[in-house]
């Protein structure tokens, strides 16, 4: 009679243990607060609307013809380029990264300590935070922010602090990225014992403020005096106008070993889906990013790393000349630019005028539009403008606020982003869209 209690009594608690195990969570808390993506739900509703697309952030042209040769050239340059290449970096890419930016920053690279290259800048942020955040670690965003930022940091168990770009009190209409700044003083509060990082976007992603040296240098001071690391994120440094000037951080006096700079050749070079980043830095940090790097993706593309690393070579033999690709980007970008903030004026918009980068917000306080959507009541209203604008008028831009944390997030729910990095002819349908909008109104 006992056996049978006893097989029961295993029965039971087979039953029991097996419920317990189908109620424990799936996912790991580290993701928790995170599953939602702006790029993954407007670019979504963009296509199901078929709207001109004006919102997420890549050229509708293609990149320039020497790179898309280089491209076709390593396809058929031999076994070696379909296989595995340095899972740091493809050789050829880091030697001329190195030299190409061991001149900008004054400081002499070593193409196999200081440089990993990475799938995208996505992934050299990725491995930043991985490698260099902990448990309680404090890191401190500049707003607005690439949205990724925020949830890095929580996945490496970070604790973000936030310290926000606004318009220059008593300067009048702001007109330009540039009246945006920081306050000196809540910058510095925002440091502390627990402080591991700062994080800056120069260009800024969506503003386009480009940072000037007397800001930078405030940055360096505050990094220096409480041994902070400076991940400086400048995908943008190709694409500034009207003669200002990008200055990288790690350029600065006891910056070099305190920063890690991310750089994309997708930004650079119009090829965003090539997926070819970086990150450059003291090898005493890098060497943290990489055994990140070889535990996740481990290797990036050999075919791609090694066009761009032609693209790099040709850049640094014209550079500073009119033949340059990075003189003429710009060059082209500066006229959409401008017929850009000139359709937003004419419609009642009020943009400001980036100082880099291929985005431009614009204040929509002026336009009184009736939102009867009511499955975005609840949301943000530049949300609900935005998904309006897609759904009813067939044009696709990205709300601002979602660039900025909750607890500054009600501030900046009055303006929207617009990319202006298309052709001519998505431009004018963008137009045409905006221009019937407002004489119907």
């Amino acid at each position: 009679m006992w056996r049978t209690a006893s097989l029961w009594e295993r029965l039971f608690n087979t039953v029991v243990h097996n419920r317990g195990n189908m109620s424990r969570k799936l996912h790991a808390r580290r993701i928790e607060g995170i599953d939602k993506n702006i790029w993954v739900e407007f670019t979504q509703l963009a296509a199901d609307y078929k709207a001109v697309n004006l919102g997420q952030g890549f050229p509708d042209f293609s990149p320039p013809s020497f790179i898309q040769e280089a491209f076709c050239k390593a396809l058929t340059g031999g076994f070696s380029m379909h296989q595995y290449t340095r899972a740091f970096g493809h050789p050829n890419l880091v030697k001329i990264l190195a030299k190409f930016f061991s001149r900008i920053i004054g400081q002499e690279i070593n193409p196999m300590e200081d440089i990993l290259v990475s799938v995208g800048a996505y992934q050299a942020l990725f491995c930043t935070f991985q490698a260099l955040i902990d448990e309680g670690d404090e890191v401190v965003i500049v707003e607005p922010f690439f949205d990724c930022y925020q949830p890095m940091v929580m996945m490496a168990g970070g604790i973000a602090k936030y310290v926000p770009l606004k318009p220059r009190e008593g300067c009048g209409p702001v007109v330009s990225s540039a009246d945006w700044v920081f306050s000196h003083e809540e910058l510095a509060n925002a440091f502390s014992p627990r402080t591991k990082a700062i994080v800056i976007n120069t260009p800024n992603n969506p503003l386009g403020k480009v940072y000037q040296l007397e800001e930078l240098q405030v940055i360096a001071d505050l990094c220096i005096k409480h041994n902070v690391i400076c991940i400086s994120d400048e995908v943008y440094e190709w694409l500034t106008y009207d003669g200002t000037k990008h200055i990288k951080i790690a350029s600065l006096p006891g910056m070099w070993e305190r920063t890690i700079t991310i750089g994309s050749a997708g930004k650079t070079f119009s090829a965003t889906g090539w997926k070819v980043g970086w990150a450059i830095g003291a090898g005493n940090i890098l060497k943290h990013l990489k055994t990140v790097h070889q535990n996740s993706v481990y290797h990036c593309a050999t075919a791609a790393q090694e066009a761009v690393a032609v693209g790099f070579q040709r850049e640094y033999d014209v550079f500073g000349t009119e033949e340059s690709y990075f003189q003429q980007l710009p060059l082209h970008l500066h006229e959409k630019r401008l017929r850009l903030a000139e359709c937003l004026k004419s419609v009642g918009l009020k943009p400001i005028l980036p100082q880099g980068g291929y985005f431009m917000i614009a204040d929509i306080s002026n336009i009184n539009v009736e939102l009867t959507d009511a499955s975005t009541k609840d949301e943000a209203y530049d949300y609900r403008f935005v998904k309006w604008l897609i759904k009813e008028k067939g044009l696709a831009t990205i709300p601002v606020s979602a660039f900025y944390s909750p607890e500054h997030r009600d501030d900046f729910q009055k303006y929207v982003r617009f990319c202006f990095v298309k052709e001519d002819s998505t431009l004018q349908a963008a137009e045409n869209i905006l221009r019937q909008w407002s004489e119907s109104k």
